[in-house]
């Protein structure tokens, strides 16, 4: 029973018939009065009602505009001359990925500091290095971008574009 309305008999007579004469819950909800429309949700769910008015499906089709005839008249004509999905796909050439480009020179990376947390300030990058459960954890230390938790070389491994994460996945993937 909901909070402050009880489910008498005619209240389930009424939901009953508006739900069969094809009423949307909300205007249910607004005839009886006191309930909403997730209540008579609930309700129509628990009474096992079926699907909607059986007045829906007996309605006379409306007559088509000239606009949608030729519509359906230019789809019928497409899918009538659209070759097999099989055949589309049997004839496309495999996928071409980028390689990865050739490992350059090593690039010089900026010193670590590897300050321990209680070194740690607010200038320095906060890039964890080793495992946090070992007494040799730290933190990178170096002077971090300004407004970012990270040094240049840090920071540019942090954010990447999703483009290229999405791509090197991919490329992941095929090896």
């Amino acid at each position: 029973m909901e909070a402050g309305l009880s489910w008498t008999d005619d209240r389930v007579a009424l939901l009953r018939r508006l739900w069969e004469d094809g009423q949307s819950a909300s205007k249910i909800a607004a005839q009886l009065g006191g309930v909403t429309r997730n209540a008579v949700i609930g309700k129509v769910h628990r009474l096992g009602l079926g699907g909607r008015a059986r007045g829906a499906e007996e309605a006379p089709a409306s007559t088509p505009t000239p606009k949608a005839v030729e519509i359906e008249t230019a789809i019928a004509v497409v899918e009538t001359q659209a070759p097999e999905p099989v055949a589309i796909l049997a004839h496309r050439p495999a996928p071409v990925f980028p390689t990865p480009a050739p490992a350059s020179e090593p690039v010089a990376l900026a010193v670590s500091k590897r300050v321990t947390i209680m070194d740690l300030r607010e200038s320095m990058c906060r890039w964890p290095l080793g495992d946090p459960t070992t007494p040799e954890f730290r933190f990178c230390g170096a002077r971090s971008i300004t407004g970012l938790p990270y040094c240049t070389h840090h920071a540019e491994i942090a954010y990447q574009p999703a483009a290229e994460r999405k791509r090197d996945r991919r490329v992941a993937s095929f090896r």
